[in-house]
């Protein structure tokens, strides 16, 4: 398969750092902002200040902001918020080319994972996930970066992984689309709660023990809604909520650490440019997982925290009170 233009759906640091990678080795890319001024910037400054500042962008990177330009563009970054991508897509007219999802999160309402949302607004689109341990403006400055790459066909897998392999981007192909979506998608949430677990000032040992046992939460549910294991533990699982439990730089975690410290999640969400899905998932997670019949007690006391019906003391006391168990269920 050949592939003569890259497009990028959403202006966001994401979005805009995907964008410069693609152009690094000189391939033109389309980026599609909703924000005029993201457009402007791009096209007349090389330059994101809105959601990338600092970052010098490449001139092969082209900014629009009507959606149908991409329609011959060969394949297409779907950057845009996982709440937000059924209507994205929907607006546009982008013919077959492979989709490439990377937002991170379920959809509201029918708790559908972003390849299903894809594969109702466009059926028959061939559709890749790629999600991994990534701050957007590492990546966009070239710093040293791997992420799995998710497609069930491997021949359009291995086309893909080729196109937007860099010396310092480096994916790794998976069949598990799956697992790479829910490991995204569950880390925001549990990014949240390591969050709160710093701005409380709980420790490094309560933090430790939060990753462990939310990865055992990501885990459960995963497998129940058919990931394989093997994903959960990689790139896009174990290594990506590694990475978001642990710095200020995650969006989710910062949040986390503003409730922490006693803020609301409503000012702390309004106060925002960009989104942390992990607030927005965090209920359709917790619906998701009744549904499944898996047991995520972490998930619930951030759906709580969130939406304030418990203090941070008392969520924390109610995790540590839970029944004694086997580390392994």
């Amino acid at each position: 398969m050949t592939m003569e233009k890259i497009g990028v759906i959403g202006g966001g640091a994401w979005g805009t750092a995907l964008a410069q990678t693609a152009a690094s080795e000189g391939e033109p890319v389309l980026i599609w902002a909703r924000e005029g001024e993201v457009v402007r910037a791009i096209n007349d400054h090389c330059e994101n200040p809105l959601f990338l500042p600092n970052v010098p962008l490449s001139r092969k990177i082209r900014a629009t902001s009507q959606l149908d330009d991409l329609a011959d563009c060969d394949a297409i970054l779907v950057v845009a918020p996982a709440q937000h991508m059924r209507e994205t897509l929907g607006s546009a007219s982008i013919g077959f080319a492979p989709l490439i999802l990377c937002a991170k999160g379920i959809e509201a309402g029918s708790k559908k994972l972003m390849s299903e949302v894809a594969a109702e607004v466009y059926p028959g689109a061939p559709i890749a996930v790629l999600s991994g341990p990534t701050f957007a403006h590492e990546v966009a400055k070239g710093l040293p970066a791997a992420v799995t790459l998710a497609c069930e066909d491997a021949e359009l897998g291995a086309s893909i992984a080729q196109r937007l392999a860099r010396p310092n981007f480096r994916p790794y192909l998976s069949s598990d689309v799956v697992g790479a979506e829910i490991g995204g998608a569950v880390k925001n949430v549990l990014a949240i709660a390591c969050g709160v677990v710093e701005g409380r000032g709980l420790g490094q040992n309560a933090r430790a023990a939060l990753i462990s046992r939310g990865f055992a939460e990501m885990t459960r549910f995963g497998l129940a809604r058919g990931a394989q294991a093997e994903t959960l533990a990689g790139l896009s699982g174990l290594g990506d909520l590694v990475l978001t439990c642990s710095s200020v730089n995650s969006r989710n975690f910062s949040l986390g650490k503003g409730l922490g410290e006693g803020k609301s999640a409503e000012d702390l969400l309004a106060d925002r440019a960009t989104v942390a899905e992990g607030a927005f998932t965090a209920p359709v997670l917790r619906e998701a997982a009744v549904d499944a019949g898996v047991e995520m007690p972490i998930t619930e006391a951030v759906c709580a925290l969130i939406d304030g019906h418990v203090s941070v003391d008392f969520a924390v006391e109610a995790l540590m009170a839970r029944p004694l168990k086997s580390e392994v269920r």
